[in-house]
């Protein structure tokens, strides 16, 4: 960069070719050049960054293929290997990284399952799981009283 002398004889230089009358539209001109520059400069920065974005993106979306792909693979031959039948060739990761376009991040679908709930208590889930087989031996009165009605069933006293 220039020196603070250079800078002085530059101006006097300037200050001489062009006269007193002209300089301050020179410096106008100057300043709007200089502005359209760094203008220019920040949207080429901003387009690189972009798409190294994309390019990073589409790098990430191709591996989580390629773990898809091996992971169906290992499944497929662990199914051979045990014989039993194969499951659908799509499962819902593999559709999203099939379907997900460069841009898009893939979003998976919720599956179904039944998971027994942990906030009812471990008498409704073993009820749920396991129901008991009343003897028929027992008389009804033996039953009635492990059992009491209830709230709607009960007779007035």
């Amino acid at each position: 960069m220039l020196s603070v002398p250079h800078m002085i004889v530059v101006f006097l230089v300037v200050l001489v070719v062009f006269g007193p009358q002209k300089l301050p539209e020179l410096a106008r001109s100057f300043g709007k050049l200089m502005a359209e520059f760094r203008k220019a400069s920040n949207d080429f920065k901003s387009a690189f960054e972009e798409e190294m974005r994309d390019l990073e993106r589409q790098a990430r979306i191709a591996e989580l293929k390629k773990q898809v792909a091996e992971a169906n693979a290992a499944a497929d031959a662990a199914i051979r290997n045990t014989g039993t039948p194969s499951p659908p060739a799509t499962t819902p990761l593999a559709q999203a990284a099939a379907n997900s376009r460069s841009g898009d991040i893939p979003v998976l679908p919720p599956v179904a399952e039944a998971v027994p709930r942990l906030d009812g208590g471990s008498s409704q889930t073993e009820a749920a799981e396991t129901p008991k087989a009343e003897p028929e031996s027992e008389p009804e009165t033996v039953r009635a009283a492990e059992n009491p009605p209830s709230h709607d069933q009960q007779q007035p006293a």
